[in-house]
């Protein structure tokens, strides 16, 4: 897909994801790797009213090239596509039901959330919990770093989730399957839930691995 074309793909993607509840304010970003770089979401924008040619295009070591100012959690995805030369775009949200998850006291923090479908195996797979950092805090870059190396996923304690994927596409439908089990899973506490067994997983990550 050309430059523009993704970028094209970013509006359309970030306003979906606004109007849908899925990000409030100036929060989140969307970031999509290139040959020689990077686009990431400028700082303090709206999802739902980016600009294709104000979406920031940076370099490989992360230097501005065009456009707006990047998000200030730039380093962020740096230091996830360090980790995970495979995947292609990322989508950092601050989604309602997953935030709820990452303030809850004793989640496992191995895999804050138990496999309650079979789509959420397959698109995002074990999801560890990265504790406490203030946003923007450069020590950040080194826990999702360590992170990413073995997971596509993250849920940032306090603050949100982080995923990437093969294009946008899938980073995108992988986000919304993540915050729609954080979901399921809060409207399921105190309730006898039947989640996955461990044979099942198997039998999905063996057919569709997550990563």
């Amino acid at each position: 897909m050309k430059e523009r074309e993704l970028r094209e793909r970013m509006v359309l993607h970030g306003k979906s994801l606004y109007e849908r509840g899925l990000t409030a304010g100036s929060s989140g970003n969307i970031s999509v790797r290139l040959p020689d770089g990077m686009l990431i979401t400028p700082t303090n924008s709206c999802m739902g009213r980016l600009e294709p040619d104000e979406i920031s295009r940076l370099s490989s070591s992360g230097n501005l090239l065009s456009g707006k100012a990047p998000s200030k959690e730039l380093f962020m995805h740096l230091a996830y596509y360090r980790s995970r030369s495979q995947e292609q775009a990322i989508v950092h949200l601050h989604s309602t039901w997953s935030v709820a998850v990452s303030c809850l006291k004793d989640i496992d923090p191995d895999n804050v959330l138990p496999p309650i479908t079979a789509y959420f195996v397959m698109r995002v797979g074990r999801l560890p919990l990265v504790p406490y950092i203030p946003p923007g805090d450069p020590s950040l870059a080194d826990a999702i770093e360590n992170v990413a190396a073995t997971h596509r996923s993250a849920l940032l304690a306090n603050h949100g989730p982080v995923i990437g994927g093969s294009d946008l596409d899938n980073a995108v439908y992988a986000m919304e399957e993540l915050e729609e089990t954080a979901k399921l899973f809060l409207l399921l506490q105190g309730m006898p839930t039947r989640y996955l067994n461990g044979d099942q997983v198997q039998e999905l990550n063996r057919r569709f691995p997550a990563g």
